[in-house]
């Protein structure tokens, strides 16, 4: 079991899912945690009263510069000091091609949910990620880091959809992870050697909101699945958990799939 004691570890989207699970993974193991949500909610009022403290703090990632924001208000509550960031918040908004699919008013949806994903799910990670870059530099040079378990990790959440794309009118999704995947291998590629780690995870379906709940939809979703179920939240937390602990560090760069065997590459 990894032991992430003394770390302190920035999660995007914790209210519930792959966030919430890979908190609680986090705060058995040892860790400090800030915690991210757009609001707040039951949820976060539970997992709050669950871990104990106030965890939380709030940002709608749609809004310009949110990430930045974010992650300044993790450090003024983390006593300045951020070890690991997980990149897990992500919306998954339809965006029509035609009428026949949706009553909605197309070209409004069109523009507004590709706008929206990609605020969420491309433009807040990438500034979180910017900041932490900027922070663990700073702390690099006070610090003096040399072995590989010193210095900060980032984890971005992609999916499945970065590989294979997704359906015809979930596009704009797909097109997010893509991208999500490409700037994790660029920095992955340009500051590893500074004791800076990037990696992405990409699942498949999880055991989240996401995931299909209309009877025939769910069927067809686990039939593509060799392993004849979807992921549980807690499959992907224990593969960030490990990461975060700074044990594997060459495999830095890499993304892990998590979908049953539903596309190997």
């Amino acid at each position: 079991m990894t032991d992430l004691s003394g770390k302190t570890i920035l999660i995007t989207g914790a209210s519930r899912g792959i966030g919430a699970a890979t908190a609680l993974l986090c705060h058995e193991r040892g860790a400090k945690l800030v915690l991210h949500a757009s609001q707040a909610s039951e949820q976060t009022q539970d997992l709050t009263q669950t871990l104990g403290g106030d965890r939380f703090v709030f940002e709608d990632l749609q809004k310009a510069g949110a990430g930045q924001r974010l992650f300044q208000k993790a450090l003024s509550v983390s006593d300045g000091v951020i070890d690991g960031v997980v990149n897990n918040a992500g919306i998954y908004l339809p965006t029509w091609l035609d009428q026949k699919d949706t009553a909605a008013t197309i070209e409004d949806d069109w523009e507004s949910n590709w706008a929206k994903t990609m605020a969420v799910n491309v433009q807040a990670p990438a500034d979180i990620c910017r900041e932490a870059v900027v922070h663990f530099r700073q702390r690099a040079k006070k610090e003096q880091w040399s072995k590989p378990d010193q210095g900060g990790s980032v984890i971005n959440i992609a999916s499945r959809a970065a590989h294979r794309g997704d359906g015809p009118d979930h596009a704009a999704y797909a097109a997010s992870k893509g991208a999500v995947l490409a700037m994790t291998k660029s920095w992955a590629r340009g500051l590893s050697g500074e004791n800076i780690y990037f990696y992405a995870i990409a699942p498949g379906w999880v055991e989240t909101r996401m995931a299909p709940q209309d009877i025939e939809a769910r069927k067809k979703a686990v039939d593509e699945i060799p392993l004849g179920r979807v992921a549980q939240p807690e499959e992907v937390a224990e593969l960030i958990g490990f990461l975060l602990g700074g044990k594997a560090s060459s495999s830095v760069g890499s993304t892990f799939d998590i979908n049953g065997a539903s596309y190997v590459r």
